[in-house]
C-alpha cells in the first residue's frame, strides 16, 4: 500500500511487540543510556517501562493508545494535551482513580487501569 509521497506504508506493530521510544536523537545523543527497566502492570498485563518516564508515553510505547472512556458514550480517549491540563489521559492508578498519566512518572510494580468515566475508588 503506497502512502501520499508514493512510498510503501509501514503496518501497524503488534501492541506489546515493539518499543517505540526514540534510541538515537541527533542532538541529544543514545537517549536509553543509564536508564533502569521496571515492571507496570496495565489492565492485568504485565509491561515492561523505563523509570520516570510519563505513564502515558510508557503505554504508547508499548502500543496502548486508549486511556479512558467518556462517561457518557463510553468513547476512547488517549493523550490530548500531554501537560496534565485536560483529563483525556486520566486512568486509575493503584486504586487511585483520575491520575493524569502523561505528567506522572512511572515507578516499579504501578498497576494501571484503564478508567471509565470518572473511576472508583478502589
Amino acid at each position: 500500500m503506497a502512502d501520499e509521497d508514493g512510498g510503501q506504508s509501514k503496518p501497524a506493530p503488534d501492541k506489546g511487540q515493539s518499543d517505540l521510544r526514540i534510541k538515537e536523537h541527533p542532538i541529544l545523543g543514545n537517549m536509553s543510556e543509564n536508564k533502569k527497566t521496571v515492571n507496570i502492570t496495565v489492565d492485568g498485563r504485565q509491561i515492561q517501562a523505563v523509570e520516570g518516564e510519563p505513564i502515558a508515553a510508557a503505554l504508547w510505547a508499548q502500543g496502548i493508545k486508549e486511556l479512558r472512556q467518556t462517561p457518557k458514550f463510553g468513547e476512547n480517549r488517549g493523550i490530548y494535551c500531554g501537560i496534565g491540563r485536560c483529563t483525556d489521559c486520566m486512568m486509575t492508578v493503584d486504586g487511585i482513580p483520575n491520575v493524569r498519566t502523561c505528567v506522572t512518572p512511572v515507578a516499579e510494580g504501578m498497576v494501571i487501569e484503564t478508567q471509565n468515566g470518572l473511576g472508583r475508588w478502589s
